[in-house]
Order: structure tokens, then C-alpha cells, then sequence
């Protein structure tokens, strides 16, 4: 929550790789989302940061004395077809960072404004995303597919994936009751596990053989 708007940052993927959903949720319920792949959301999340710095250099607000345009600074992103722009602006409410998001044909301008004295924790919670899922678009063909397991009532989901400390795999117990808990394990160890795996398997299997 920041100020009286609420902003939710969730992981997606599609057959492209993973990418960010921002939504913003207004005071009066109104939604507002844009798609960021994992990567322009890094660029996003430095971007945050000159922004910020920026706004902190800035002296009061004066409303009497506002920009012609509204705009304190300026910058464009582009990534593949989509195209943002980020406007720190200035109005008779205060400072507030407005990105907007285009797609080529036509398609619908969608935008989300940032109050400018939360730019920092907005920046912090991206970092979070960033540092736990990776900045990289990855191509899931280079990653074995995810799998699932059913054992007595339960779902065993095993998930690979990547971020910046490099391949992990996710493996997620689920419960009836929608109870879900989860470990993840690095590639380093991958090796390990299946043998410490197999010898259990095989240890169980010659005392069923006695």
C-alpha cells in the first residue's frame, strides 16, 4: 500500500519466458496493470532508482509554480514491441511517477501512476522479484519441463528455473485443502539428491526382498 493505492507484483509465464505483472488498485477499486518481461523490469527497477535520487534533489513543492507540462523528467524504454515511458510529474495534488505502457496497431495505452515518495519501496519490492526469479527472458527450451507427481492425496510439483545465482529447482507439496509448502534446491546439489534418493529406494527395496 502506498499512499491510498495498493500495487501487487506477481511472476508470469508464458511460452516466451517469465515476465512482471504490476496492477495498481485505486482508491475506488479502478485496476490498472502493465506487463514488463523480466528483463526491461531490471532496467525498470535502475530506472526507479535515478528517478528517485532525482525527486530527492528537487526542493518543495510549490503550486503556484508548477512545470508547463507537468513533467519534472523524462525517460523511454523499449523492449521488443512494446514501448514506456516514465514521467516524473507535478500537479496540484503533488510529485508522481506516471508509467505508461504501448503496443504497436493501435493497441491500448495503459498506465500507472507511482505516488514519488514511494518509488523507493516500489523499487525495493521489484528488487525482491528480481533477485529471487532472475533478470534474464529465458527461453524454457534451454530448462527441463516441470513435472508433477501424485502420491496419496497429494501433488508433488517439481519446477526448474533460473535467476542471477544461476538453475534451481522448486519442489512444492500440496495438500488437500490448498495447504502448500516448498524447498528449492540448486543444480550443484541435484546430483547429490538423486543418489541419497536412490539409496533410499534401494535400501527399502532389499528389505521388502528379505
Amino acid at each position: 500500500m502506498i499512499q491510498s493505492k495498493r500495487f501487487y507484483l506477481d511472476v508470469k509465464q508464458n511460452r516466451r519466458g517469465r515476465f512482471i505483472k504490476i496492477a495498481e488498485v485505486g482508491a475506488g477499486g479502478k485496476k490498472s496493470r502493465l506487463l514488463l518481461a523480466m528483463s526491461t523490469a531490471a532496467e525498470f527497477r535502475d530506472n526507479l532508482t535515478d528517478f528517485s535520487e532525482h525527486y530527492a534533489s528537487l526542493g518543495p513543492p510549490n503550486p503556484d509554480n508548477l512545470p508547463e507540462d507537468g513533467k519534472l523528467k523524462t525517460k523511454t524504454m523499449v523492449k521488443d514491441n512494446r514501448r514506456y515511458y516514465l514521467d516524473l510529474k507535478e500537479n496540484q495534488r503533488g510529485r508522481f511517477l506516471r508509467v505508461s505502457q504501448t503496443i504497436p496497431r493501435g493497441g491500448p495505452r495503459t498506465h500507472i501512476a507511482i505516488p514519488a515518495q514511494g518509488m523507493i519501496e516500489f523499487r525495493d519490492a521489484l528488487t525482491d522479484l528480481l533477485d529471487e526469479f532472475g533478470i534474464e527472458d529465458h527461453d524454457r527450451s534451454e530448462l527441463p519441463e516441470n513435472r508433477t507427481a501424485r502420491v496419496e492425496g497429494k501433488i508433488f510439483y517439481f519446477d526448474v528455473g533460473s535467476n542471477a545465482r544461476g538453475v534451481f529447482l522448486r519442489l512444492t507439496e500440496a495438500r488437500p485443502g490448498g495447504y502448500r509448502r516448498s524447498i528449492t534446491i540448486p543444480e550443484r546439489a541435484w546430483s547429490r539428491f538423486r543418489d541419497l534418493m536412490a539409496e533410499f529406494a534401494d535400501k527399502m527395496k532389499s528389505k521388502e526382498g528379505q
